[in-house]
């Protein structure tokens, strides 16, 4: 009976008792058996999943009650943690013997047999109380491969010399002294297949009338094709949770390893195209494969991968007619013998595999390519030596699937490497590559993507030249990561270098520069920009900027900014400080004002300006702190400075992007400045063009 006591088999002795033919009681509820309710004492054994064992009445097919039987119900542990049950039945006559079964000696042999032996699907044998076997069923026979005359009367580990025999010996001893079942999980070797198979075992005591242990039974139920599903189960469930943790190419390549080594090969090695791994489009599936692939991952359960004949990093030549080139050209997991003779020509030309496979004793080989979206990304190649089995057919479909799952996750760290190094060769392209000329301040910068899986961001810092020996410095973040934020983060740092032009002060700008984001926001189809939020929704932010213009003449900074954190301060005389700034609004919000604050900088004054993600806050400490201990020494460069910022902000690499922008003032004296009066008249305008 399975956990809900329908019957889902039924021998032909429990036919010949209750009349019921399998095809007319497989799938009926195993209650529906007895004269009345099902006895209570029952009803709980069966709710707590234990054995249990009595004299009830079953009422036969033709509705007559079949009196006296003997029940024993045995639980049966699946797969899935559900209990089935195995009842043994055997009617018993007014002297408390099963009819057909003649009591033939003192000790209850055929007593025994009459309880415990039916015609079951099950390997079932039962012993005496010397632990002597007194009959079994054909099944057991065939199981342990010997005949009956063989087997009566002995020890199970007289029967068979095999580890499994002796344990379950062992155990049935130590039924027979303490009356409790004990149930197992088994693993024997099939003498006529040469595989290991699984059998869950159920040594049982068999009881009299009266309650006494008179002997033992063992079930041994053969679990080899559940067991093996298992295993397939647990192997991908593994690697569904640990292949692709990242979008790292490398990183999946060697979980890929890892996760198959540990439950399925002794060693696993991951080959891949160059391109694969340098994020550029694979060669198409078709295509001729080519001849190198690069040994990017693999894995041993021998420290250091002794057995394998590429060290990780190097080239793999895949020759023609190999068994690598073999499943790349055919698109399918291929499996091989070391002793198959395709396989003995090809090693002849492969003396370093050829050599470690004798000396680690390889003898199974399997290839699987690595194809996801109609493209070879490159192979996986899985040995065995330590396992003695080779791999089998439901291996060879196992690593197909492995293969497929692991492809996905390769490519999509592929993809993502693709637009990852699209978006920066985009921001790069857009951020200063040199230091303009101009007099004002001495510069030092940084740019650090962010390692984020969303890729990188839309950060960015400008330096521009304005007249009368002015310097402006501007740094921004704009919201969202990819190719799109890189173009909006263009498009504003286009915008405002063009309004820079027009010598507006820094709150002007913005409020300027916030109209432009708000209008790109809403344009015509309804869709925001790309890279930039919905200005109109709540709560979404477009992008953040801070503006800010020096002058050396008067020594003063004109700052505004929307929505960006201010920057800190470094006076010559060591003290530091980040000044409180007019809070303004993120760009796209559109309809608030911005204000600008003016900051008296003595000359050697040092401004750092920097994008949210130098400064978030990890472990509940201010992100501040780094920057603080970073910008204390005041003698170091500009340059240095920019490394200690970033070494003591970002102790690896960051999760969000880095702009950093650090600047010393100077100070232009009365020798290096002109001053001349203009009246307020048109005809001056030529002479102040010509000046």
């Amino acid at each position: 009976m399975d956990a809900r006591s329908r019957v889902t088999a039924w021998a032909p002795g429990a036919q010949q008792l209750l009349g019921h033919h399998p095809d007319q009681i497989v799938g009926h509820h195993g209650p529906e058996l007895f004269d009345g309710p099902m006895p209570g004492a029952l009803s709980r054994a069966l709710a707590e999943g234990r054995e249990w064992s009595g004299r009830v009445a079953l009422r036969h097919r033709d509705g007559r009650r079949v009196h006296g039987c003997d029940v024993h119900a045995a639980p049966v542990h699946g797969t899935a943690e559900d209990i089935s049950w195995v009842l043994l039945i055997a009617e018993a006559d007014a002297a408390g013997r099963s009819p057909g079964h003649e009591r033939a000696d003192d000790d209850g042999t055929a007593a025994l047999m009459g309880w415990a032996l039916d015609q079951l699907p099950l390997a079932v044998g039962v012993f005496d109380r010397d632990n002597r076997m007194v009959g079994a069923s054909d099944e057991a026979y065939r199981a342990m491969a010997v005949r009956a005359e063989d087997a009566l009367g002995r020890r199970l580990g007289e029967v068979g010399s095999a580890p499994p025999y002796r344990r379950l010996e062992q155990l049935s001893a130590e039924v027979l002294r303490t009356g409790e079942a004990i149930r197992v999980r088994i693993s024997d070797r099939a003498r006529e297949e040469g595989r290991g198979r699984v059998y869950a075992d159920f040594v049982s005591p068999v009881r009299d009338g009266d309650g006494q242990v008179r002997g033992t039974s063992i079930a041994a139920l053969d679990i080899t094709e559940q067991d093996l599903a298992r295993r397939r189960l647990a192997l991908m469930s593994a690697a569904g949770l640990g292949v692709g943790t990242t979008l790292d190419v490398i990183r999946t390549a060697q979980e890929l390893a890892d996760v198959a080594t540990e439950r399925f090969a002794d060693y696993v090695g991951v080959d891949l195209l160059d391109s694969v791994v340098r994020g550029l489009p694979p060669e198409p599936v078709g295509a001729r494969a080519a001849t190198t692939y690069l040994r990017v991952a693999q894995q041993s359960v021998l420290a250091g991968c002794p057995e394998s004949a590429i060290p990780t990093g190097q080239p793999d030549l895949i020759a023609r007619d190999s068994p690598m080139e073999l499943a790349l050209s055919t698109g399918r997991a291929l499996r091989h013998r070391i002793q198959d003779p395709d396989m003995a020509r090809w090693l002849v030309r492969e003396p370093a595999r050829a050599e470690r496979a004798r000396a680690f004793g390889i003898h199974s080989y399997l290839v699987a390519p690595l194809l996801a979206r109609g493209t070879t990304l490159g192979l996986v190649i899985f040995l065995r030596h330590r396992t003695v089995e080779p791999f089998d057919v439901d291996d060879l479909h196992l690593a197909g699937e492995l293969a497929a799952r692991a492809a996905l996750a390769i490519d999509n760290a592929r993809q993502y490497t693709l637009q990852r190094n699209a978006a920066l060769t985009l921001q790069h392209s857009l951020l200063p590559r040199r230091k303009p000329r101009q007099a004002a301040v001495d510069l030092a910068f940084r740019y650090l993507p962010g390692s984020s899986r969303d890729g990188v961001s839309g950060d960015w810092f400008d330096v521009i030249p304005l007249p009368g020996a002015r310097v402006a410095l501007v740094v921004g973040d704009v919201v969202g990561h990819g190719v799109h934020a890189s173009a909006a983060m263009g498009r504003l740092r286009t915008a405002v270098r063009t309004l820079a032009d027009l010598d507006l002060p820094p709150d002007e700008l913005l409020t300027h520069l916030d109209d432009l984001v708000l209008r790109a926001d809403l344009e015509p189809t309804g869709e925001p920009a790309p890279g930039l939020s919905r200005g109109t929704e709540a709560g979404e932010v477009g992008a953040s900027c801070l503006y800010a213009v020096y002058d050396p003449v008067a020594r003063t900074c004109v700052l505004a900014r929307a929505g960006h954190p201010g920057p800190a301060v470094l006076r010559p005389d060591g003290s530091l400080d980040f000044p409180e700034l007019p809070a303004g609004p993120p760009l796209g919000l559109g309809g608030l004002p911005f204000e600008s604050a003016v900051l008296d900088l003595p000359p050697g004054s040092l401004l750092a300006f920097y994008t949210d993600g130098l400064v978030q806050e990890t472990d509940g400490n201010t992100g501040f702190a780094p920057l603080r201990r970073a910008l204390a020494d005041p003698v170091a460069s500009l340059e240095e400075i920019c490394d200690a910022v970033l070494d003591a902000s970002c102790a690896g690499p960051p999760a969000d992007d880095v702009a950093l922008l650090i600047a010393r003032t100077h100070a232009l004296d009365d020798s290096q400045v002109v001053t001349w009066d203009i009246a307020p008249d048109p005809a001056e305008v030529a002479r102040a063009r010509n000046w």
